[in-house]
């Protein structure tokens, strides 16, 4: 995607686009605060404008380029969304299936009541985990980094996670087969490893190894050439290294997993790389309804379906979320599959649309496309965790205040 007009000729304001960038580079670069920031702000499927700011390597001083690589977490799990939804195009599955159709072992997980690690007391499940509670994270699946249930520290004790698997996603679902659920499926929403699950389930329907639908299936068609589950080394100078606050307020290298290798079981949850060009060729996929040019993934009223909110009872985030979460304002926020969405502007605080619809990642990336506005907007960074500073709140109000001609 490249620039074909001037922001005027498609209803944004040059100048308020180019405070963006100031604020970027006097807030949060020059004094330290994040290493790097790339945006990327797209309307009507071309692309109005671009910021490039900072250091992929703070240490060599190597700046940060438009085809920098960035781990993009979480935001992995829209891709996995949209993979396991051309599963159900495919009529393999069904969103209402149980979970255990395919998961034989997980029929009879039960619902934490009290104990410790190791020493679980259980109840039964109210209803089944059906494929829904699984994209919308209202399965009773948890993550160890919760930090606020026996159940979290379960996980945290088991390394209950793909990263930290050798055996592959089959020893991750093995895993979780021996941990209770934090609540009965459906009745409360809380982030969790639900979208790797996927990712077991989408090699496990199709036959192809999950990593391999990805490539095939979307990632090859989209064009979406550097987005991957590591960084071969034919590309490892564009790697921009990931950081988090030290305790002396610097920015420190971040330690953990490089993505240098193929991982044994790959996240579907928050395993990929990517960079702003890639990501934003995923986002107007969505935007156009399920397809890029001549190349279609899903159709339309898919892409309408996942983007509506699947809450039960068409609730909002701040009545079932059991967590807090960064990338959700809650007010105003439901869950659609695989990523929140706007059901009213007026709680939000936001001046967007009503089915906006985004979701970030761990390092303090963000995406969100606004349909009603023919807006798609990424932005990268590298810096963990995400909860640091309000950054992604204030580019969505910035943003929204260059539109000055509204499609509404």
């Amino acid at each position: 995607m490249t620039n074909t007009a001037s922001p005027e000729s498609l209803g944004m304001c040059s100048k308020r686009l180019a405070r963006i960038d100031k604020f970027l580079a006097d807030q949060y670069v020059t004094p330290g605060k994040l290493p790097c920031a790339l945006l990327q702000i797209a309307r009507g499927g071309q692309l109005v404008h671009q910021s490039v700011q900072g250091h992929a390597s703070l240490e060599s001083g190597t700046p940060l380029r438009e085809d920098s690589i960035v781990r993009i977490y979480s935001m992995t799990k829209p891709v996995t969304s949209v993979a396991f939804m051309m599963l159900v195009e495919a009529g393999l599955v069904a969103l209402d299936d149980p979970v255990h159709r395919f998961i034989p072992a997980w029929r009879d997980l039960g619902v934490y009541q009290s104990g410790l690690p190791g020493n679980f007391q259980t109840r039964p499940t109210a209803a089944p985990m059906r494929m829904v509670d699984l994209l919308r994270h209202t399965s009773g699946l948890t993550y160890g980094f919760q930090m606020r249930t026996s159940v979290d520290a379960a996980y945290r004790r088991g390394r209950v996670e793909p990263f930290e698997q050798a055996e592959g996603l089959d020893g991750f679902i093995d895993e979780l087969s021996r941990l209770p659920l934090e609540f009965s499926p459906g009745s409360a929403w809380n982030y969790s490893v639900a979208t790797d699950v996927l990712g077991y389930l989408i090699g496990k329907i199709s036959g192809v190894p999950f990593d391999e639908f990805l490539r095939q299936r979307i990632f090859e068609p989209l064009g979406m050439v550097d987005t991957a589950f590591h960084v071969g080394e034919d590309k490892a100078a564009r790697l921009a290294q990931c950081y988090v606050k030290s305790a002396a307020g610097a920015l420190a290298p971040a330690p953990g997993r490089t993505f240098r290798e193929p991982p044994a079981a790959p996240s579907g949850g928050g395993g990929l790389v990517s960079t702003a060009s890639d990501y934003m060729r995923f986002c107007e996929m969505l935007r156009q309804g399920g397809a890029l040019g001549d190349v279609r993934l899903l159709g339309p009223k898919t892409l309408q379906l996942m983007r509506s909110n699947h809450l039960p009872g068409g609730r909002e985030l701040a009545d079932m979320a059991v967590s807090m979460f960064s990338e959700a304002t809650y007010a105003g926020v439901g869950f659609g599959l695989g990523f929140a969405m706007t059901t009213d502007v007026a709680k939000t605080g936001l001046a967007g649309s009503v089915g906006e619809y985004w979701w970030g990642g761990l390092a303090s990336t963000a995406f969100w496309i606004d349909p009603v506005e023919d807006l798609c907007v990424v932005f990268l960074t590298q810096l963990i965790p995400s909860s640091l500073y309000p950054i992604r709140r204030e580019l969505r109000t910035m943003i929204n205040a260059a539109v000055i001609d509204s499609r509404a």
